[in-house]
């Protein structure tokens, strides 16, 4: 009976110990983090620091109210991540790291007890009681968060950590207390072989990497200790030492600054990675894997792109403390190195055109190394992810070009000068007697008149078309349309009437002074019905507003994207929708046009306008939003059916 009893604890004890084996994930990476007050985390966390790909976690060895943690569950490793009040560590960009590096089913869990200003003394287990009885007053209520042992604190939540994962590491930032104690070596083997033996683990599957503290080269308060850290792989085999030349510190320093942490975690993991075999991307290795992108400056390598369209950011600003790209409102940020050099890359962006800008400091400046573009009310950078053969009808092809120029006029209805750029087909050159059509062709609000032709690449696609015979050689022409700044409405009035106000004044000088000025100044035909008009977005609402209140002098209309909203169609525009064969008649061709990723109500437009006869022609760009490669499509989409009556 006492034999089948014992048979049956082993068969469950087996069994115990498979649900253990199948609940361990072998790609559950995890790292031990201890130290004092750098790897506790001393400066303040931003909002960059507490957003974090879900594969990194962190075992929280307190409660921490802060961030709504309990002891001894996972987390995502979101900062802090030691304790409440506490800040960025070196852990945080270690852990962030590591999962950039690592394949996707691998997850890395870090479990951090770290305590500001004590000595090593602390984690030694025959030390602890007699440091404790002389550790200053403020350091007492830290520790009580612990038990007053902070070291068996540290193995209570690594023996939970490896129910679920595998310890590989240990990452140890301490000796700024211990500066000029050459025991310090011994005494870290000491804890290091202690955590070993109390975890079942073993020296070769677990290396310690410990950091230097603030460098000489930032006068470091303690940089002497480096010489003495420099010597633990001397006294543990599996260690290394993750340097901090270069590295930024507070003004104390002691410690270092956010953008310090952010290095140096980089390096702990750079360390890690390499024992692993995985080399981090270099500069050599982007340039060998991107392109530079075609709105760069010349002789700029970057910005650049991959083969997954992400954008890749090298800019030189050591005095700098926080740089981010800002790519369409989505803001990522770079990183720093020794040498001042900030680096990092985008997610994947869709292709087309995209604003972008550099926030340094928080302030928002164009990248030195891109092409400059009007738009968003301002001088900003653009990058142009490029589209594959699809995109050729906006690509310089090797066709007879026209010219684009810019022109200055006077305006007598706003009593000033203005300037509009001008677009004239190659035959413009070589036969002086022909006559052209012209196309009115506006672009949307925060741009200016040069959009379409820097952004937008009309001339590449009025180029090419007429080339292939696909359209009418014709004149275009751009204006500002008086919405270079963006709809501010004043304050007290009301808002939709200010609307409508806005960008209003370029009606009356397009009727009175800019087609008189074209008519005169170019070979143009002078009649409606060689005479058009389109634009994007609030562009689209000066076209409708313009052409319809001026049907005498239009006969093709165009919207793309446009800001055409609330339009009732039974009553807007005195009624020109509701005789729909006299407006037939009257327009030879209304295009409407957009993406479909916004929501313009160009759809609803379309439907409300064929309700009544309307003919209308609608194109949907796939794929695109309220964006320069919609326009662009759009414009390729509209010309042929221009000046074919």
């Amino acid at each position: 009976m006492r034999k089948t009893f014992k048979s049956m604890l082993l068969c469950v004890g087996m069994a115990l110990c498979g649900v253990m084996a199948y609940a361990q994930d072998p790609n559950f990476y995890i790292y031990l983090c201890l130290g004092q007050s750098n790897m506790e985390g001393n400066a303040r966390y931003e909002s960059q620091d507490t957003t974090v790909n879900p594969r990194f976690q962190v075992l929280s060895a307190v409660n921490n109210d802060e961030v709504g943690r309990v002891k001894g569950k996972w987390y995502p490793a979101r900062a802090p991540l030691c304790r409440k009040g506490t800040g960025l560590t070196p852990a945080d960009y270690f852990g962030r790291t590591m999962v950039e590096y690592l394949p996707e089913n691998v997850r890395v869990g870090v479990v951090h007890v770290a305590i500001g200003g004590c000595r090593i003394e602390l984690f030694q287990k025959d030390k602890r009681e007699e440091y404790i009885k002389t550790a200053p007053d403020w350091m007492k209520g830290i520790l009580d968060e612990y038990d007053n042992n902070p070291y068996e604190r540290l193995v209570e939540m690594a023996r939970l950590a490896q129910k679920d994962g595998v310890i590989k590491g240990i990452l140890l930032h301490q000796g700024e207390s211990n500066t000029g104690d050459k025991e310090w070596p011994m005494k870290v083997k000491n804890v290091y072989e202690s955590l070993l033996s109390d975890l079942n683990l073993k020296t070769e599957d677990v290396p310690l990497i410990a950091g230097e503290v603030v460098n000489a080269d930032h006068k470091g308060t303690c940089a002497s200790m480096n010489e003495i850290i420099a010597t633990l792989p001397q006294v543990i085999k599996n260690s290394a030492v993750v340097s901090s030349a270069g590295l930024s510190c507070a003004s104390d320093h002691l410690h270092f600054d956010a953008a310090g942490y952010r290095v140096m975690g980089r390096r702990y993991a750079e360390k890690v990675l390499g024992m692993m075999g995985i080399r981090l991307q270099t500069t050599e290795d982007v340039i060998a894997s991107t392109v530079p992108a075609s709105s760069n400056m010349h002789g700029c390598d970057f910005p650049r792109l991959d083969k997954d369209n992400r954008a890749y950011f090298r800019i030189y600003a050591p005095d700098v403390k926080r740089l981010q790209a800002d790519v369409c409102g989505v803001k990522y940020d770079l990183s720093k190195d020794e040498n001042g050099w900030w680096t990092g890359h985008t997610n994947p962006l869709v292709v087309g055109f995209h604003y972008y800008f550099l926030l340094v400091d928080g302030f928002s400046v164009i990248d030195p190394m891109s092409c400059t573009f009007f738009g968003c009310s301002r001088m900003a950078s653009g990058i142009e992810v490029p589209e594959g053969s699809e995109g050729d009808y906006y690509r310089t092809k090797d066709v007879p070009h026209g010219q684009v120029r810019t022109c200055t006029y006077y305006s007598k209805s706003q009593k000033r000068f203005r300037r509009c750029v001008v677009y004239t087909p190659a035959e413009y050159e070589t036969n002086s007697k022909k006559r052209f059509p012209v196309l009115y062709l506006q672009h949307g609000m925060g741009e200016d008149e040069t959009g379409w032709s820097t952004q937008g690449y009309m001339y590449n696609i009025l180029d090419n078309q007429i080339a292939e015979g696909k359209c009418e050689p014709m004149i275009v022409v751009m204006e500002s349309g008086d919405i270079e700044v963006g709809f501010r409405p004043r304050p007290g009035k009301n808002v939709d009437e200010e609307r409508n106000l806005y960008g209003a004044s370029f009606a009356t000088l397009m009727v009175q002074d800019l087609i008189p000025y074209i008519d005169k100044t170019f070979r143009t035909y002078t009649d409606r019905d060689h005479r058009a008009m389109a634009g994007l977005s609030w562009g689209g609402k000066q076209t409708f507003d313009i052409t319809l209140n001026n049907l005498d002098k239009f006969s093709y209309i165009g919207g793309f994207s446009g800001a055409i909203f609330g339009v009732d169609v039974n009553t807007a525009f005195n009624g020109v929708f509701t005789d729909a064969k006299a407006f037939n008649k009257k327009v030879h061709y209304l295009f409407l046009g957009c993406g479909t990723d916004e929501n313009m109500g160009t759809e609803s437009l379309v439907k409300s306008l064929r309700g009544l006869g309307i003919e209308v022609d609608y194109y949907v760009s796939e794929g695109t939003g309220h964006e320069w490669l919609t326009w662009r499509r759009c414009l390729n989409e509209f010309i042929p059916h221009l000046f074919k009556k």
